[in-house]
């Protein structure tokens, strides 16, 4: 970031709920055209917090730490547990 950017005032993911849903970007070509493109985020996006992300650098991570917390639920039933671990990827 250079030191004659300033933020004052700014808020910081403004924008977030309303990209969660969707968003179009146009273009405007120098021949006339225009190009539109309707951009919806993928199935199963997860954001993390910007305090949360220092702490998982990848998916990788979060899924790990997640695969962890999963272990300590307690199950009612012993079929559910051994669906669970059986279906997850490694």
């Amino acid at each position: 970031m250079r030191a004659e950017y300033d933020f004052t005032g700014e808020v910081r993911g403004k924008h977030f709920r309303a990209m969660q849903s969707g968003y179009t970007v146009t273009v405007h070509r120098a021949d006339g055209t225009t190009l539109v493109t309707e951009v919806m985020p993928k199935e199963g996006l997860i954001v993390l917090a910007p305090d949360v992300r220092e702490y998982f650098p990848d998916s990788d991570s979060v899924n790990a730490a997640l695969r962890g917390l999963i272990q300590l639920i307690p199950d009612r039933d012993p079929t559910t547990a051994q669906k669970r671990t059986s279906n997850v990827p490694e």
